[in-house]
């Protein structure tokens, strides 16, 4: 079990890395345009479709890092007033929630890429972008969320079993509450 929390938590780093990756092209391509823009007084023309798709992919592909790293927001007001044990139950239920959510999110996205690639459907922009390649992160996104929260829930399962409940306390110290 162990094996297999780490090697969901690395793939959710490696999301991490390729949303920056994203990030960081999105900015060359902004710095690009400039360029072009002011030297040549031309545009590249594919500046805003390419950000936009690229802001849909790095957010979809680093939900389940922010999971792992516990950047998302959580509303806190209950879990302070139970014990130990009750936040790693209350969570392992938030996690089992996620899970179906992200299953069915994941197959309303993958049937959206795949309706997408069947059809051929192109981007109405100047570059024709085929759909189906942006689209394909969300799916993907989703999977890896959904990955995550299963690793989360095996984290609490593991913490109930063993009745080591120290990560639950840590965690909170290092997030300031």
């Amino acid at each position: 079990m162990i094996k297999l929390i780490k090697t969901i938590d690395t793939i959710s780093w490696l999301g991490g890395v390729l949303s920056g990756v994203m990030a960081c092209f999105g900015v060359g391509l902004v710095i690009c345009e400039i360029l072009v823009r002011k030297v040549f007084g031309k545009t590249l023309y594919i500046t805003d479709e390419y950000c936009g798709y690229l802001m849909v992919g790095l957010t979809c592909i680093a939900l389940a890092y922010t999971l792992r790293e516990n950047g998302h927001i959580r509303m806190t007001f209950l879990r302070s007033a139970l014990s130990p044990k009750g936040k790693c139950l209350l969570d392992m239920f938030c996690f089992a929630i996620g899970i179906v959510f992200c299953a069915g999110l994941m197959y309303v996205t993958f049937v959206f890429f795949w309706d997408s690639f069947t059809s051929g459907s192109r981007s109405m922009q100047i570059s024709e972008t085929p759909l189906f390649i942006p689209q394909a992160f969300l799916p993907l996104g989703i999977g890896l969320l959904l990955m995550q929260c299963f690793s989360e829930f095996l984290k609490n399962f593991m913490m109930l079993k063993t009745g080591k409940f120290e990560t639950i306390q840590s965690n909170a110290d290092e997030l300031g509450r």
